[in-house]
C-alpha cells in the first residue's frame, strides 16, 4: 500500500511506495532540496521537519545521527537522503 508524503506550505503530496527515502519524494513533488554528497549522508544539506506523522519514517540510524552531529543539524530535522517513508508524513523545510 502506498503513503502519502504532503509537503506544506506548497500544499504539495505524492505517492510513494514504502521504503521510498524523503529526497526521493521532494524530488519527484518537484520541489527543490540540496543534496551535495549524492545522498550518501555526508553533507546532512538535505535536513527536513517533519510536521505530521514522525512514526511514519523509519528510525534515525547512528550514521544520520552522526552526520547530524558533524554538521551542526538540529535533533528536531531528519536527512532526506536517509530517512525511508512506511506511512502517511507530512514535511516542511525553511527554504519551501
Amino acid at each position: 500500500m502506498d503513503a502519502e508524503v504532503r509537503f506544506v506550505p506548497s500544499e504539495k503530496r505524492v505517492r510513494v511506495t514504502p521504503g521510498t527515502p524523503l529526497l526521493e519524494a521532494a524530488q519527484k513533488a518537484g520541489l527543490p532540496i540540496a543534496s551535495g554528497c549524492s545522498a550518501n549522508g555526508l553533507c546532512a544539506r538535505c535536513g527536513l521537519q517533519v510536521v505530521a506523522g514522525r512514526g511514519s519514517l523509519s528510525d534515525e540510524t547512528h550514521t544520520e545521527s552522526e552526520a547530524k552531529r558533524v554538521n551542526r543539524v538540529g535533533p528536531e530535522l531528519r536527512l532526506a537522503c536517509m530517512a525511508t517513508v512506511s506511512g502517511d508524513v507530512t514535511i516542511t523545510a525553511t527554504y519551501w
